[in-house]
């Protein structure tokens, strides 16, 4: 099970590499026109939503994503089946779908459906997307439909597969949706107890993009809490709103930086330049604009214990920042950018603690972490073992396809004469270095014949098997 995790969280380092250049055009805007988020000034604009448009869409991100890195040879074909399954599960679940498919009007559809678009429904496209080119990308349909077969066949499956997982999340997703919210009411009466487990599972929720819910209860007015809308506004009890904004600043700011430090110092001698690199700009992110999912999304999958201490780590924090108190609140997220704007207004109390309190959260993640990752030889990033070798399999047997790649590349003159190769839809499309070692008889032999569109390119007609025995060629090369 760990194994299959670290897997996704390594896959998920493609996707997680965009996140912070979005994360700071995003800060840089709101910090520009901080309350009219763009509409007064169309350089926040801008920055804002060449921004947005990659972290609202980090499901769609984490499909393709996940979908091409955990595929075996990480080709173009899974990252376009994790875009059909995302685009499958979103539309068959979006709102106006699915007041037409259960024949209700659109206002009575659960507001769960408004939020199909997460994190998790984007993981899950990835890994089945994935598993499924795993098993089929090599799968050979009958003549009549060979041009189906291969890479082209996942996409299709995928649909498939995606349509029968909508119908199920159509059932249970409002559920646990809903559960999340009706929880939440609940422990919003314990004061600040209640700030921390709201904290803890605030950032436990992450990973599967239900955090949502229960941000739902205390931030907006769903329960009449309206944490942010109040903390604006000026209204209410000063000291009390605010308590389910204020602890994020020490993680955010402080605590995640710590982390990192972490993730750089335990890392193996060969990767630390490269992890180094990956947090420093993760690192900025979080400290600047509140964006934590650079940081976060590196080790949650690959060290899931790590990230519970992480949970754990951030409750406390809300509820000491809610007992004492020390508030600030946030419109985009806790960072720099809003802890500073929000400093001066009315139900702001002592915010300058909260850096004190940050400061003493980098040092409590950065010493636990790094006990944490040596005594348990947990694989963060920068420690991650060969996983690749997993994913490659032994495509070497007595197949027709090998016969045939085996015939081809000793009438080619040797893999050593053989430049480049590709192929379309019936034929090999090869670069040579010598065409006079080409033995045009043996080529014959294990083909339906070649072509030299000049001296350097050679065309050999295979038909509609021709992905397979490309694919040979490629392991033989």
């Amino acid at each position: 099970m760990f194994s299959y995790l670290q897997k996704i969280g390594k896959a998920l380092m493609v996707p997680v590499a965009v996140l912070p250049a979005a994360a700071v055009l995003m800060g840089i805007g709101y910090w520009i026109d901080p309350s009219g988020w763009g509409g007064d000034n169309a350089l926040a604009a801008f920055l804002i939503k060449a921004g947005a448009a990659i972290i609202d869409n980090m499901g769609m991100l984490f499909a393709v994503g996940i979908a091409y890195g955990m595929s075996r040879d990480k080709d173009g074909s899974a990252a376009l089946a994790g875009l059909v399954a995302w685009l499958v599960v979103t539309t068959l679940l979006a709102p106006g779908s699915v007041a037409m498919l259960k024949g209700m009007p659109i206002d009575e559809v659960s507001p769960s459906f408004g939020k199909i678009e997460n994190q998790f429904v984007g993981i899950l496209c990835g890994v089945v997307s994935a598993e499924i080119y795993n098993k089929f990308s090599k799968t050979e349909l009958p003549a009549a439909l060979a041009f189906f077969s291969g890479r082209r066949l996942v996409p299709i499956l995928t649909s498939v597969v995606m349509m029968g997982i909508s119908f199920i999340l159509m059932i249970i997703w409002p559920i646990i949706f809903s559960g999340l919210v009706s929880f939440g009411i609940t422990i919003s009466k314990l004061g600040a107890i209640g700030a921390g487990i709201y904290g803890f599972l605030n950032r436990l929720l992450i990973p599967v993009g239900l955090h949502h819910a229960l941000n739902s209860v205390f931030w907006f007015d769903v329960a009449g809490i309206n944490d942010i809308g109040n903390f604006w506004a000026g209204k209410g009890t000063r000291g009390v709103v605010g308590m389910y904004q204020a602890g994020f600043f020490p993680i955010m700011m402080f605590g995640l930086l710590g982390a990192a430090l972490a993730f750089v110092k335990t890392a193996r001698p060969e990767n630390k330049t490269k992890i180094k690199s990956i947090m420093i700009a993760a690192g900025f992110a979080t400290f600047f604009t509140g964006v934590t999912e650079p940081i976060e999304f590196a080790f949650m999958f690959v060290a899931p214990g790590l990230y519970l201490v992480h949970a754990i780590l951030t409750g406390i924090s809300l509820f000491i920042s809610a007992s004492m108190p020390w508030i600030a609140g946030f419109g985009f997220s806790a960072g720099l950018v809003d802890l500073v704007l929000s400093s001066k207004l009315p139900l702001a109390v002592k915010p300058f603690m909260l850096v004190v309190q940050g400061l003493v959260f980098f040092a409590i993640y950065y010493f636990v972490f790094t006990y944490a990752i040596n005594k348990f030889n947990l694989l963060t990033p920068g420690r991650e073992e060969n996983l690749e070798d997993e994913f490659i399999e032994d495509t070497k047997g007595d197949n027709k396809h090998s016969i045939i790649a085996n015939t081809l590349i000793k009438a080619l003159g040797g893999k050593e004469n053989i430049t480049s190769l590709d192929y379309c839809a019936t034929r090999l499309r090869l670069e040579i270095k010598d065409s006079s070692l080409i033995d045009e008889k043996r080529v014959k032999s294990g083909s339906s014949g070649m072509l030299k569109p000049s001296k350097t390119s050679v065309q050999i007609i295979i038909g509609p098997t021709v992905e397979f025995v490309a694919n040979e060629l490629k392991t033989l090369m």
